[in-house]
């Protein structure tokens, strides 16, 4: 027999930002279904279920892991419904309408070597508290063998989530525009170009591969900056439209084929979709402020959780709330009125919300962010940068800030905050904020300056002052 808490314990795979992460080897079918039966008999204790969601992204290992999570929860008699590749938000969405848990395996961002679960209640995300009680949680089970069971695809959940926007949309509500998807690898690859098309726009595919590609919304290659400059001229789009690995996280471009920061994306949708209160983590662009756009902004440590924890606190003073995050993952925190229908809350990272909520707008995405306080921010980070490593060098620098502002060039620190990494703001208006990755061995770097050029100088130099 298996003990789920000393498999777990003993895997090396540990909850991050985003559910659980960890190498693809740590990832055996024993540590799958542990994870699989500790999270099933969490959610048993608050609610009652037959059947529990599932599905996977494009990772060639993530098929094999949700075998062995419904071969763990077969042990406890519930039966998985498998969804098959599908974005995150899309389960999540469909496993609220259901009223069911669900496990979505995927890594999302993450190198090609590593994977992970996520893991959602009936009502959304798990907890930081859930988190502990799966670690916690200890049940025996049937070590599994090599025959895990093969799982048949429902299309459910892919139907469910195309409805949700074209009925929320008029079937020419992107007509006459020229949109790009770069599919690569996405888990919503299959789902864009018919949803786009849908709603009036011509689309034009760009770039799938049948290779797992890490796209990374947040450290935008240079290649891929490289490639959307291009595609613009090509084609003359309106925007350009791609995903992180499970869908979950939008990258956009403009019609000049500029990638948008995930926060100015987010401050535009909240913008067009008159939210009243936001909980964003403190990494993201201090523009949201600056905008006057908002009744309330709350500040919060970076993760979907945490975001998703202060909704309740907004919901006892304001209707319309919503989130989120610098990578650009959207969270409606309550439901909404949009062209006079209810869209309903999805408190999880969406890609889609934000893209349709600015292309329908009169103004193209130029135009849209002219308008917003100018304010900039990069981010970039160094990989193989250990998270013990990461943690004793912030330590040491959070007790002697004034070293990161003469080695940067500046005069003084006039705030320095400790509440998620090191966050620290200089005399000139400048914030430099180093922070460990919550998912991966990386030592991420995020600045904001009064111009892209100076932001783009300073994280340089950030990042050449930490490898020094």
């Amino acid at each position: 027999m298996i003990n789920t808490q000393a498999q777990i314990k003993s895997s090396g795979v540990q909850f991050g930002t985003s559910g659980a992460r960890g190498l693809v080897v740590d990832f055996t079918p024993n540590v799958c279904a542990s994870f699989a039966i500790s999270f099933a008999k969490i959610m048993q204790s608050n609610s009652s279920f037959s059947t529990m969601a599932m599905a996977i992204d494009n990772r060639p290992s993530s098929y094999a892991m949700a075998q062995a999570c419904a071969a763990g929860l077969a042990q406890l008699n519930i039966q998985t419904v498998f969804y098959g590749v599908l974005p995150t938000p899309a389960l999540a969405y469909k496993a609220m309408q259901d009223g069911v848990p669900a496990i979505m395996i995927t890594g999302s961002h993450i190198p090609f070597d590593r994977n992970g679960l996520k893991f959602y209640r009936p009502d959304g995300e798990i907890t930081k508290q859930d988190e502990l009680s799966i670690l916690a949680e200890q049940v025996e089970f049937t070590q599994l063998d090599n025959n895990l069971p093969e799982l048949s695809i429902d299309n459910a959940a892919k139907t469910a989530y195309i409805e949700r926007y074209t009925s929320l949309f008029p079937a020419n509500a992107l007509s006459g525009k020229k949109i790009g998807i770069y599919e690569h690898s996405s888990a919503g690859r299959d789902i864009y170009r018919t949803l786009f098309e849908q709603l009036g726009a011509e689309v034009t595919s760009l770039e799938r591969s049948n290779e797992f590609v890490a796209i990374d919304t947040e450290a935008v290659s240079d290649a891929d900056k490289a490639k959307a400059k291009a595609w613009s001229v090509e084609y003359g789009f309106d925007a350009i439209f791609s995903t992180d690995g499970d869908g979950d996280r939008p990258l956009i471009a403009d019609e000049n084929g500029d990638w948008l920061r995930g926060d100015i994306l987010g401050l535009l949708c909240s913008q067009a979709l008159s939210i009243e209160a936001l909980a964003v983590p403190v990494s993201c662009n201090t523009a949201i402020e600056q905008s006057g756009l908002f009744k309330h902004v709350s500040r919060t440590k970076i993760g979907s959780p945490y975001v998703i924890a202060e909704f309740d606190n907004l919901a006892a003073q304001f209707k319309a709330i919503a989130g989120f995050e610098a990578n650009g993952g959207y969270l409606l925190g309550s439901d909404i009125q949009v062209n006079g229908k209810t869209l309903t809350a999805l408190p999880t990272r969406d890609a889609l919300l934000p893209a349709f909520s600015l292309l329908t707008q009169s103004q193209s995405l130029y135009e849209q962010l002219q308008a917003l306080p100018q304010r900039f921010t990069v981010s970039d980070r160094l990989k193989a940068f250990a998270t013990d490593k990461s943690n004793a060098l912030l330590a040491k620098l959070a007790n002697t800030p004034q070293s990161v502002a003469d080695a940067l060039g500046f005069k003084a620190v006039t705030a320095c905050d400790t509440a998620d990494g090191l966050r620290l703001t200089m005399d000139s208006g400048e914030i430099v904020h180093f922070r460990p990755s919550g998912n991966a061995p990386e030592l991420r770097c995020y600045v904001e300056a009064s111009s892209n050029n100076i932001a783009q100088q300073l994280l340089n130099n950030a990042l050449d002052f930490i490898a020094k």
